[in-house]
């Protein structure tokens, strides 16, 4: 696959005409004896139609599946096989570099696709399900894979009936496992242990679509390959690590579902934390899961407690701006018009260890904001005895370089430098040295989601997120929401399509921190 599975470790060793070798337990001597089955459950929602079923397809069209394989969509709306065929076409999309055969390809892929409705707690169904899937296996080893698109309060009626009646016999089985992961330390362990009834850990993928977006994977790539950088990746050299998350619109629609979790749980506690345990970890012993999975939990672990001090919480409110009016938060008609849940939080956190003693790391995330962004900013300290300050007048921080990872979107990485404008005289300007990856490279980027199948496909677990992670995470987060709860703190109220409350502003000053996404000049 051009331009997107190049760099991951997953396919290390491994080229696009070599592809049919990746899946070893699946392919080769074994491919005319084996067949991979994939259930999504739940898929009469809006992740399967919109993520789940294009995904498989794409990576269906760029060959990445093995030759002999089946989807099953599996929810309690009554549909046919060509039903649900005629509901997931209207999302399938081949790459644009590759328009080739695309209508073959997805009638193809759609020939694959079959349906099965049932209840999420009938161990009944779910053995007609079983019979269904051996039939279209034929006679193959199985190997099983379920996608669980449903809500959390269903997990284990679904993993219960899937593991006692439509488990795979001969081969591997396999359960994907969408957030939210709980609401608190103690309801995630309550979670994970019902799932390990029936499950083990290894049979477990916890997914973080974040964890599979491109930028976020190189990361790692750009860190511990340029001898650049990893040297400056200290307490020594940066100053601060922002993690930014903005959408530019509300909840419209997910009032419900969000007023129950916040900003903090739907976000931070997850997409955020899980980038900074990545981004803030030693440098693994190999590219094994277990091995940097250890290295984040060390990271998480070594985390100073978070105090409501350090943390600031918002929430939109309705604004007129050219001529159009914008909805509050608590004007969404599923939303009760008192609450106080947060749609944007801040906070600086602490990593006590001896690499980032003393270096804020700054988490913003917010809904209803001015603008579309996802990124990661490191500021570097100032130049010690900066031979050219008189040039940058009295405000360091213009001089101070950055490195910025732009997940999303148009996905970049730049690194802002200061050199001197051509002329005879001495001016100095801030500028950048820019990989844009449209610009550089052509092809389509996959979808995070794309990644993650194909891992969990492979067994690959790097990418997803094991259980002491999971209790590491929430034991820095739930004090914190507990407290917030339990003083019933009010959000400080924030236009629609603003840069977020001003708290945000004092929050990150309070460490002498600039938020880096405020400049003029960012990208």
């Amino acid at each position: 696959m051009q331009g997107g599975m190049d760099g991951n470790p997953l396919a290390k060793g491994i080229n696009p005409e070599d592809q049919e070798d990746f899946f070893i337990d699946i392919s080769d001597g074994e491919e005319a004896h084996s067949t991979l089955s994939i259930t999504v459950v739940g898929a009469s929602g809006d992740l399967a139609k919109k993520k789940i079923f294009p995904a498989l397809f794409a990576l269906y069209y760029e060959d990445w599946l093995p030759e002999n394989f089946v989807i099953f969509g599996y929810a309690r709306t009554k549909l046919t096989d060509e039903e649900l065929r005629n509901t997931i076409s209207g999302t399938l999309t081949c790459r644009i570099d590759k328009r080739a055969n695309c209508e073959d390809k997805m009638e193809q892929f759609l020939k694959r696709c079959f349906y099965h409705s049932g209840e999420y707690s009938s161990e009944e169904h779910f053995a007609e399900l079983d019979s269904k899937l051996k039939e279209k296996e034929a006679g193959k080893r199985s190997n099983r894979l379920f996608y669980l698109s449903i809500p959390p309060n269903i997990f284990v009626d679904v993993v219960r009936c899937a593991s006692r009646k439509a488990s795979s016999a001969k081969g591997w089985t396999r359960v994907i496992v969408e957030k939210p992961f709980g609401r608190d330390s103690e309801s995630s362990a309550e979670l994970t242990r019902c799932l390990k009834k029936y499950l083990t850990e290894e049979q477990i993928f916890r997914i973080d679509h974040y964890l599979g977006k491109e930028l976020v994977e190189n990361l790692s790539v750009l860190r511990f390959s340029n001898l650049v950088f990893e040297p400056l990746w200290s307490r020594n050299y940066i100053r601060n690590v922002q993690f930014i998350f903005s959408e530019d619109f509300g909840t419209e629609g997910r009032g419900g579902y969000f007023d129950n979790y916040g900003i903090i749980r739907d976000i931070m506690q997850n997409h955020l934390l899980q980038i900074l345990a990545l981004f803030a970890m030693e440098t693994p012993v190999s590219l094994d899961a277990e091995d940097i999975r250890n290295e984040k939990v060390k990271v998480l672990r070594s985390m100073k407690p978070l105090e409501l001090e350090d943390v600031i919480i918002g929430q939109y409110k309705g604004h007129n701006k050219g001529g159009r009016t914008y909805p509050g938060y608590t004007d969404d008609s599923t939303v009760p018009s008192n609450s106080i849940t947060p749609t944007f939080a801040a906070a600086a956190l602490f990593i006590n260890n001896a690499r980032w003693d003393g270096v804020p790391f700054l988490m913003k995330a917010g809904k209803a904001l001015h603008r579309k962004r996802a990124e990661i900013r490191v500021q570097f300290r100032h130049v010690p005895g900066n031979l050219y300050k008189r040039n940058f007048g009295t405000d360091l921080d213009k001089a101070t370089n950055e490195l910025v990872l732009r997940v999303q979107p148009d996905e970049a990485i730049y690194l802002k430098i200061n050199n001197k404008v051509p002329g005879l005289g001495m001016r100095l300007d801030r500028s950048d040295l820019n990989l844009l990856y449209r610009a550089r490279y052509p092809s389509e980027i996959p979808d995070a989601y794309e990644r993650l199948l194909l891992d969990a496909i492979a067994g690959e677990r790097r990418l997803f997120i094991r259980s002491d992670e999971l209790d590491a995470a929430w034991s820095l987060f739930t004090p914190l929401l507990k407290e917030l709860e339990a003083k019933k703190i009010a959000p400080e109220l924030y236009p629609y399509g603003s840069r977020g409350p001003v708290g945000a502003h004092y929050l990150a000053a309070k460490y002498n921190v600039r938020w880096g996404d405020l400049g003029g000049d960012d990208d």
